[in-house]
């Protein structure tokens, strides 16, 4: 999902090989030479309202790098699976059925009760959403079209998929997660005053980890997930995710650069009062070996960034 890099453009920049509309900002600015580094924002770490932003100049990026090898945030991640009994997932699955909810819930809801870094996040999250939308109204319309959406949150592309005609399939390894997006899907999902348009068809939510997804379906979403899984894992849910889909599968992940991934261990000194998941970062080059390793390609990319969040946003089709 998220961390920062100040003065970032918070539009899809698009790259020489995709088909993003030209409105889309053309070349990502160079940052200046003093960053503000907030908490990772990644679904992972901490307590925006308590964490300590750090402010470092751009010559201290060596000595910072020096610093961070002196870090342990292996041995904190080890005693976080340990007290819930199994590795990464089952520290996902707690982490979003509790503390995680409550934050995730506001930061993709519509409360005035957050801070100015959920609520840039907010504004980044839904980028990913809109863009990703128009991605799939770009082909046509979404009628009848079926989807999953795997990793549905609390409906945030869901309930437009919906609202569009879709019959989506929409999943969440979170019980509390899935219980809210259908609350606000039937909340959202009705028919208009006047009658003449019937209601949409309700999503399918069930609660499932990525793995257990099964299936077929014309398109396959999955966004800021990859986040949860290493490289090694995720070339093979990226596998699982395109062997679900017929003609399209979209994904958004944190991308993996030097600078991003120093961001990302400054966040890890200072994790907050909270528990948090650990974050992955991944190349594009990553991913786009994992899909051509099964016969995908990419065919639309960009780069969506606020202050506060970041994400590659792909559009991969079968060779």
């Amino acid at each position: 999902m998220a961390f920062s890099a100040p003065l970032w453009s918070s539009t899809l920049i698009p790259t020489k090989t995709n088909t993003f509309p030209l409105r889309f900002s053309p070349s990502i600015p160079k940052p200046s030479s003093t960053f503000a580094f907030p908490p990772l924002s990644l679904a992972t770490t901490a307590d925006f309202d308590t964490t300590t932003i750090a402010v470092i100049g751009g010559g201290s990026v060596a000595a910072l790098a020096a610093v961070l090898s002196l870090t342990d945030p292996e041995r904190r991640r080890k005693v976080q699976a340990e007290e819930v009994g199994g590795g990464d997932k089952e520290v996902v699955r707690e982490y979003f059925n509790s503390t995680g909810f409550q934050r995730w819930k506001k930061i993709y809801g519509e409360t005035e009760d957050v801070n100015r870094v959920q609520l840039d996040i907010r504004v980044g999250h839904a980028k990913t959403v809109e863009n990703t939308l128009q991605m799939l109204k770009d082909e046509g319309s979404l009628r009848g079209v079926t989807v999953c959406d795997a990793g549905c949150g609390t409906g945030s592309l869901s309930i437009p998929l919906a609202k569009e005609g879709a019959i989506v399939s929409a999943t969440d390894i979170s019980a509390a997660m899935v219980a809210e997006a259908e609350k606000q899907a039937k909340e959202q999902l009705v028919a208009s005053e006047d009658g003449l348009s019937p209601a949409p068809v309700m999503p399918k939510f069930v609660v499932k980890d990525l793995e257990s997804l099964d299936g077929k379906y014309d398109t396959v979403i999955c966004l800021d997930v990859l986040i949860h899984y290493p490289q090694n894992k995720a070339d093979g849910m990226i596998a699982h995710l395109a062997s679900l889909a017929t003609n399209r599968l979209i994904l958004s992940f944190a991308p993996k650069t030097f600078y991003y991934d120093l961001l990302k261990r400054v966040g890890e000194l200072f994790p907050g009062p909270s528990k948090a998941t650990r974050a992955y970062l991944h190349s594009e080059a990553d991913v786009e070996r994992a899909l051509r390793k099964v016969g995908w390609t990419i065919r639309k990319k960009g780069l969506i960034t606020t202050q506060f969040y970041f994400a590659n946003l792909i559009e991969a089709v079968p060779l």
